[in-house]
């Protein structure tokens, strides 16, 4: 991306995994892969209600719609269940959203926005990614693996 180590993507964030039912999918994270549940959150701004997995250091969203309107919505609707996008964990989210708009990305958040546990979040268009939901994530340290 960048030769600039304060807008190198640090580590992947999260995957999110989109669903019809968290009650229906969880078992099968929780239960019989025996992934750590966390919590679960509800996002309003994204329209989801979101299960924290964990599988050891690495998180796992799984995405439950809460509106017909919701994105996660539209895209069971257009795909079915699964991955959703991909979330990179960066330092400064709103100067990578710049960085990217500047090199000529398309983008869907110009600014950044609120996601689970607080980070600051905003997304890349899958036109740009080579089809892969992108979202670059920012939280302070110590955080990420709980639910607020």
């Amino acid at each position: 991306m960048s030769t600039e180590s304060s807008l190198a993507p640090r580590q992947v964030d999260h995957l999110g995994i989109a669903v019809h039912s968290l009650d229906a999918a969880l078992p099968f994270w929780r239960d019989v892969l025996g992934l750590t549940f966390v919590g679960f959150e509800d996002v309003p701004d994204q329209k989801v209600r979101v299960a924290v997995l964990l599988a050891g250091p690495n998180r796992i969203e799984l995405l439950e719609p809460t509106a017909e309107d919701s994105p996660v919505r539209k895209f069971l609707n257009t795909r079915g269940e699964g991955i959703h996008h991909v979330a990179l964990r960066v330092d400064a989210c709103g100067a990578t959203l710049d960085h990217l708009a500047s090199a000529g990305v398309r983008l869907i958040d110009a600014v950044p926005r609120t996601g689970a546990e607080g980070a600051r979040i905003g997304f890349v268009h899958p036109k740009a990614t080579g089809g892969i939901l992108l979202e670059v994530s920012e939280r302070p340290e110590g955080t990420g693996h709980g639910v607020s």
